[in-house]
């Protein structure tokens, strides 16, 4: 049996031009982190006496005798890439729920192949999990979905990603002083709105328009490195929110989807109450809203916003891992039969 443990992402900046269609013409970078809250994917070959070759248990329960009549997307399109013949039993547990732009999808697809691989005994670098999962998700299952979430998955930390039009992927830690980092943390705050909708949906209305929000898109990928010399000097962090409030006000004019009145309303209340700036986490919509808000004035946004849950979270830096394995019974053709003998004896009695 084996368990990975793969940890959410939060986007600050760059976000949209993570996405081929833009970054393999004009270059692309996104600057976010990964948090401690995860994903945990628990595989095991399963033993020769089921029916069944395949159970998966995520929100549904599906049982299946081939990859091809699995119904979850990743969990079929993983088990068909890596060619896995034997009989396969899937369970999934989140921190957070999905469809929250916090890149649950992704941690997914990241952590199942990573279990999968250590079930086959294999090591997978964390390049290899992060290519992977953007073939599968883009290139196999054809969603509209950026290349930044399998990065930060599977690579975990703190990251400056830079995506070449060449196609290579470039993932630079960012190494801040313990303090810089806690200092950033303190000023952060997480709002779920309540709302829940799928990312593709939402990136769909703004992909096919790229070259129309090119200026849009090349002031938000500016950010990025804005940001980084921010967080990299001594800048005041309130510096960070600033851009932060730049760079969602340039995302909402992407397209009408990324936000609505309900989240207009969240937003400027939280405002009102001492926040800075904010941005919706992931490609909007709904989900998480991000605050950037004065330790001071904390208390007085969380009243604001008293009818919304706030999660407490801390940056984390280890990414995809296996966190438990444990290896399984080698079943002999002598012991499948001797187990298969008794079983009939039992039903006979």
């Amino acid at each position: 049996m084996i368990i990975s443990r793969t940890p959410f992402r939060i986007s600050f900046f760059g976000g949209g031009t993570d996405f081929p269609l833009w970054y393999r013409k004009y270059g692309g970078c996104v600057l976010g982190t990964t948090i401690d809250k995860y994903c945990y994917l628990t595989c095991r070959f399963l033993p020769p006496f089921f029916e069944h070759r395949t159970r998966v248990v995520y929100s549904k329960i599906e049982v299946a005798q081939r990859p091809e009549d699995i119904a979850h997307p990743a969990v079929r399109a993983a088990l068909k890439f890596l060619k896995i013949k034997r009989g396969v039993e899937i369970h999934h547990d989140g921190d957070l729920p999905a469809r929250t732009g916090m890149g649950t999808s992704s941690a997914f697809t990241v952590g199942l192949l990573h279990a999968l691989h250590a079930l086959c005994g294999q090591i997978p670098t964390r390049e290899r999990l992060a290519t992977e999962s953007i073939h599968l998700e883009q290139d196999v299952l054809k969603e509209v979905v950026g290349s930044q979430d399998q990065v930060h998955a599977a690579y975990g930390g703190f990251s400056h990603i830079l995506f070449q039009p060449s196609g290579q992927i470039t993932v630079r830690p960012m190494t801040l002083a313990g303090k810089r980092i806690a200092e950033l943390n303190a000023h952060l705050m997480l709002f779920y709105t309540g709302i829940q909708r799928t990312s593709a949906t939402i990136a769909a209305s703004h992909v096919n328009s790229l070259n129309s929000n090119a200026e849009r898109l090349q002031r938000m990928k500016a950010l990025v490195d804005e940001a980084v010399s921010v967080l990299a000097g001594r800048d005041d962090i309130e510096r960070f929110g600033e851009l932060l409030g730049e760079s969602w006000a340039a995302k909402r004019r992407l397209t009408k989807a990324v936000s609505n009145s309900y989240l207009d309303e969240i937003y400027d209340k939280a405002v009102a109450a001492g926040a800075l700036a904010g941005k919706l986490t992931g490609a909007g919509g709904g989900g998480f809203m991000l605050l950037f808000v004065p330790p001071q004035k904390q208390a007085r946004v969380r009243k604001a916003l008293k009818h919304l849950l706030c999660l407490p979270f801390n940056f984390e830096s280890s990414g995809s891992q296996i966190i438990f394995f444990d290896r399984e019974t080698d079943y002999s053709t002598e012991e499948i039969a001797r187990q298969r003998q008794q079983l009939h004896w039992k039903q006979r009695r």
